[in-house]
């Protein structure tokens, strides 16, 4: 069963996600604060909202960022999540966020265990990630790559935005049953629809996007955006 979102949006949601982890993580942190890594860091973060807050701001991605493009992080890392299991120490983290990542990965199970290694005992994870189960999503991810790219580029919020797209992980089962495989508790998954926003470049593929979160919203388990939180055993 999927849980109904609170509140609707995806950006609200996800703020909230990682108050509830930071905060939760003041508690227990040591002596050197709280260590945060953005897994997939892209371009911009909302972990930049709590900047303050955190003592080690960690970025990695598989392609290394432009000069000065990422000014809220103390480190980069270049990391394949997929592969690059001693990319970090074990238990280096009080909280994780992957966002907008999942759906690039080509092993999703093998990241999960690696994010759980790097995660302290009673870290969490924050995830949000695309839903294959929307049928706008599904038919996009059913394109061949070719077609895919090239329609990638048009619906993003912008070019730079575009990356390959996998999905191995993309359904609200599949991905409570990889993070659970992984070892994490508590994993709690709900869905909003967020095409309006994600495809907002122009004014057509925006419209789309209502539309696509119109006819999606009375079922929970088809909404375009999965948000999952999950926990390492304390």
């Amino acid at each position: 069963m999927v849980s109904a979102a609170r509140p609707a949006h995806v950006h609200q949601l996800v703020r909230g996600l990682l108050e509830e982890a930071i905060t939760a993580a003041e508690t227990r942190a040591p002596a050197g604060g709280v260590a945060v890594l953005d897994a997939g860091c892209g371009r911009a973060s909302p972990l930049r909202h709590f900047r303050a807050r955190i003592a080690r701001l960690v970025g990695a991605d598989i392609h290394p960022p432009l000069p000065g493009a990422l000014p809220h992080l103390d480190e980069f890392a270049t990391v394949d999540l997929c592969a690059d299991a001693a990319a970090f120490p074990p238990a280096s983290f009080d909280v994780i966020l992957s966002n907008f990542t999942v759906e690039h990965l080509a092993d999703p199970a093998a990241a999960f265990r690696h994010l759980r290694r790097w995660l302290r005992p009673g870290g969490r994870l924050v995830i949000t990630t695309v839903n294959r189960r929307h049928p706008f999503v599904g038919a996009y991810l059913a394109l061949p790559a070719g077609p895919r790219g090239r329609l990638q580029r048009l619906i993003k919020a912008s070019a730079a935005d575009a990356h390959p797209i996998v999905g191995a992980c993309n359904d609200v089962g599949s991905l409570r049953r990889a993070l659970t495989d992984a070892g994490f508790v508590g994993v709690d998954v709900v869905t909003v629809g967020h095409l309006a926003s994600a495809w907002g470049r122009t004014w057509p593929t925006r419209l789309l996007g209502r539309a696509g979160d119109a006819v999606a919203q009375p079922a929970a388990s088809r909404r375009s955006t999965i948000v999952a939180m999950a926990e390492v055993a304390g």
